[in-house]
């Protein structure tokens, strides 16, 4: 696991991000960017604060070298395809990827600065994995893949980049789909490992991809989702 390193999370206050932050702050300089710090007093960090719709972010506070960078915010908007307005693959796009974009750009310099940083993203098992009403979540987290990809590519040696394609994590982005018993019984069934998935197991793949123990790994998309992407059981 990464250790003395100055990490930046985006959206690190809930879910995934939050458990992220539990695990790095006791042993690194962790800066948690988010629009509120309620759940985060109890930890060792820095707070920024940080709004994903605009994606603006003040940078001044931050150090010369970041070793890491993972974005968190993302949504899950889940309907049919003719119940989808333009402006809602807009809003999920804004969201998922330029918010992205724009909060990596204003550290890029910082983290070309540290000479050997990674960055870490959040994908979707439906990219790979065709599902019914994923449409837009699909086409943005599509986009993240991508992304992926060609900045590893580009930022090859220096920063390494990858992302984690989760399937249903209960965290509270994904609560109005876990919000009975039934529900969660039947997402559970959906899965060949019988459950889903739960953010610190989603966190502890964040950490490894941000650490040494991966350090020959860059422009892959990990797929951590129960066994659903690949299997039929």
């Amino acid at each position: 696991m990464i250790k003395d390193k100055n990490i930046l999370i985006i959206g690190g206050s809930s879910g995934i991000g939050l458990a992220l932050a539990e695990i790095l702050s006791p042993s690194n300089s962790v800066f948690v960017a988010s629009r509120s710090n309620e759940n985060l007093s109890s930890l060792d960090l820095n707070h920024l604060p940080y709004d994903a719709t605009s994606a603006e972010l003040d940078t001044t506070v931050l150090p010369e070298e970041l070793h890491g960078f993972v974005y968190c915010p993302g949504s899950i908007n889940l309907r049919p395809f003719k119940g989808l307005s333009t402006e809602a693959f807009e809003k999920d796009f804004q969201i998922n990827v330029t918010g992205a974009i724009n909060s990596l750009k204003s550290v890029l310099s910082r983290l070309s600065a540290s000479g050997n940083a990674s960055v870490v993203f959040f994908s979707t098992v439906a990219v790979q994995t065709g599902m019914p009403f994923h449409s837009s979540v699909a086409a943005s987290k599509g986009a993240i893949e991508g992304l992926t990809r060609s900045l590893a590519a580009e930022f090859a040696p220096k920063i390494r980049v990858n992302a984690i394609a989760p399937s249903l994590v209960n965290t509270p982005l994904a609560s109005k789909f876990l919000n009975k018993e039934s529900k969660i019984e039947k997402a559970n069934e959906r899965h060949p490992l019988g459950r889903i998935g739960n953010a610190k197991e989603i966190a502890q793949a964040a950490g490894f991809l941000l650490g040494p123990e991966s350090s020959w790994m860059t422009g892959r998309v990990l797929q951590l989702d129960g066994g659903i992407g690949n299997l039929k059981t």
